[in-house]
């Protein structure tokens, strides 16, 4: 695939980065979330990946919040899947920012998994793609990501039959919904601090961990 890169793209992400006070991207990682809008935009064209189409707002919505959880993200985690990765947020950006970890993306949707697939292809980043439910998946991880998951409740609960002993659960949410994400999660969760992830409309990082 040829793929058409818009060179404004990863200075206008650093620069968000810095209005934030977040630590820029190196040059080449800068390219390559580049490189990932551009493939994202060209299957949006046609699939719905996100509802936000201009360059602007899925850098602000959906790559600074990604970076911002990757890189929050405790230091001990081999493992991690992405549940519901839709458009692979936050999986993707944590797969790119934080290569020591192993990265699943989960995505029951064809389309949407075929686009996943597709970008872990043309970006060559080391990231499984399974095609079908989480709950479907034997494997156990240190870590599960949630973000604009349908039936939020009903996931939380079957991503935390998926956490090793000690794994951790990292949902991304707002200030308003962080009660009910604790409560959907169940018993044996110790919640740590909100990480605040953007300065705006309240979006938090809910981070917890398995406490057997």
């Amino acid at each position: 695939m040829n793929l058409e890169i818009d060179p404004t793209v990863a200075p206008r992400l650093n620069a968000l980065l810095a209005e934030l006070d977040m630590a820029p991207l190196p040059e080449p990682l800068a390219q390559q979330f580049a490189a990932y809008m551009a493939i994202l935009t060209r299957w949006n064209a046609r699939t719905n990946l996100t509802a936000i189409r201009d360059i602007e707002g899925i850098l602000r919505r959906h790559f600074v919040e990604s970076i911002a959880c990757a890189r929050a993200l405790p230091p001990q985690i081999g493992t991690l899947l992405d549940f519901g990765s839709g458009g692979g947020f936050p999986g993707i950006p944590i797969a790119l920012c934080r290569s020591e970890i192993a990265v699943t993306l989960a995505e029951s949707q064809g389309k949407k998994a075929a686009f996943l697939q597709e970008a872990v292809r043309v970006l060559a980043i080391p990231v499984k793609v399974h095609a079908g439910r989480a709950e479907m998946l034997s494997a156990k991880f240190d870590c599960v990501t949630l973000r604009a998951v349908d039936h939020m409740q009903e996931a939380l609960r079957a991503a935390a039959a998926l956490l090793a002993p000690a794994g951790w659960l990292a949902v991304l949410t707002t200030v308003s919904e962080q009660d009910s994400v604790t409560q959907a999660a169940g018993p044996g969760f110790e919640w740590a601090e909100p990480v605040r992830v953007v300065e705006s409309d309240g979006r938090v990082l809910a981070l917890a961990r398995r406490n057997s």
